[in-house]
């Protein structure tokens, strides 16, 4: 597994989205490891990281992520993921609780019906769109990188079915204890109204918080203005949401 490390302190491990690369955290680099270690690091089949013989599913990606962790010899680690990997830093959260001090969350999901529908159709395709997506900078930051170019149409597929797979983590997320931050777009990939939910599931926005704020839970919601699924990491709100809630004591 490729990973690169940036800054020191207190580890923070960063995971791209589906068929993304640690490019894509090239903005929030410095601002983010002011005084912290962050360790971006690249999923099976992405970027540097070469594929294996096994398919693609966030419970398998995410004890490759436990793995990293123990590797490094980093004890607890902050862990913040982005759309697919969001997905398996949810998984890392549920599976290995004693290596997560606190999550983040960006555009992600905790069930499947949490996408808008045509969101959902597109997730769909997998081989025959492998073409058309050369052309796009997900390609090109591939492209640059990959051990295997030719590669790219197997990745696709491994997306396709990984994310055809229905999954529904309500239960599962209604149990996490450890401090979480979700924060989406105003004008997400992810309905607004799931996003609402996920936080409801845990234990925010259940009541007023009252003058003193003693009814606020240590899990954070932020929704940020003008944002899509796609423009959320060059919003100027991004870095300061995710510093303040991993530089706060917890409740």
């Amino acid at each position: 597994m490729y990973y690169e490390v940036h800054g020191k302190g207190k580890p923070l491990i960063l995971l791209h989205g589906g068929a993304g690369t640690t490019q894509m955290f090239v903005p929030m680099f410095d601002q983010l490891s002011r005084g912290r270690q962050v360790i971006a690091a690249e999923l099976q089949a992405h970027g540097h990281t070469a594929d294996i013989d096994r398919p693609l599913r966030y419970e398998l990606l995410a004890d490759d992520i436990a793995a990293l962790i123990k590797y490094l010899k980093l004890g607890q680690v902050d862990l913040m993921g982005y759309s697919l990997g969001g997905g398996v830093a949810l998984q890392t959260a549920i599976r290995h609780p004693e290596l997560v001090r606190k999550l983040v969350l960006v555009s992600t999901t905790c069930k499947r019906t949490g996408w808008y529908p045509e969101v959902l159709a597109g997730m769909g395709q997998g081989a025959e769109n492998a073409e058309a997506m050369k052309q796009t900078p997900m390609y090109q930051a591939y492209a640059r990188v990959a051990p295997r170019v030719q590669d790219w149409p197997a990745l696709m597929t491994k997306l396709a079915e990984m994310l055809k797979t229905d999954y529904d983590l309500s239960e599962e997320v209604s149990t996490i204890s450890l401090p979480v931050l979700l924060v989406f777009g105003d004008a997400d990939s992810v309905r607004t109204a799931h996003a609402v939910e996920f936080f409801e599931l845990l234990g925010g926005g259940k009541r007023d918080a009252g003058w003193d704020g003693s009814g606020m839970t240590h899990n954070q919601l932020a929704i940020l203005p003008c944002t899509t699924h796609f423009s959320i990491f060059t919003s100027p709100a991004m870095v300061s949401v995710v510093n303040a809630f991993l530089d706060e004591t917890p409740h």
